[in-house]
């Protein structure tokens, strides 16, 4: 925390986002885990920056893609390459994420969660090797919780995902984001509905000092 901590106030801004990694540390290159080294640690910061108010009040469009990731999604380490991939996918197609899927079943976002919403329920994919648990999903769990909407984890197929009343994106840096078509496809009445409007009043109330 104190590394943390220095790298915040040099920085010196009101808001930012932290990132961190650590390697095994400094070796000649080789596939084999060297057996004598000191890990590294590198911090930076960025600017936070959030969605704009346009995107929260009128939605984002996003687009599918096959999932071909290693199946140890959880593990959150440098290689990224299938999720760059994906977030590029996004990129050309005017789209803010691309949403994944794995032999028809959602799996998550480039980096994001994805919340499928169907007659006021929340449903996630659950937290196992095919998606990384970002920090916002428990969170989720407490909102829905303390909104006394149902939440459940389990498969969703492609075929729900289209169908459903709500697709949200959560991330740390994107909050809670409505989703409002997929591949030019109309998402429930094509604007961001309720129950994301009470997740995120929820969240911003949360997120706020009292």
């Amino acid at each position: 925390m104190a590394l943390i901590e220095r790298v915040v106030q040099a920085n010196g801004l009101a808001d930012q986002m932290v990132y961190i990694q650590v390697t095994r540390g400094v070796a000649r290159r080789a596939h084999a885990f060297p057996k004598v080294v000191t890990p590294t640690v590198f911090i930076m910061t960025n600017p936070m920056s959030l969605p704009c108010a346009a995107m929260r009040e009128k939605g984002v469009a996003c687009v599918t893609a096959q999932d071909k990731r290693w199946l140890h999604c959880q593990v959150k380490s440098t290689s990224l390459l299938g999720n760059v991939l994906a977030a590029q996918n996004a990129v050309e197609n005017d789209a803010t994420e691309t949403i994944l899927f794995r032999d028809g079943m959602l799996t998550e976002a480039s980096a994001s969660n994805v919340w499928v919403v169907s007659k006021g329920r929340v449903s996630a994919p659950p937290k196992d090797n095919l998606i990384l648990e970002g920090i916002r999903y428990g969170w989720m769990e407490e909102l829905c919780a303390a909104l006394d909407i149902s939440l459940e984890a389990r498969r969703i197929s492609q075929h729900e995902v289209m169908g459903a009343d709500e697709v949200l994106l959560t991330s740390a840096s994107k909050e809670i984001l409505p989703v409002v078509t997929i591949d030019g496809k109309t998402i429930g009445d094509g604007a961001p509905g309720p129950v994301f409007k009470k997740l995120y009043a929820a969240y911003q109330a949360a997120r706020s000092p009292a």
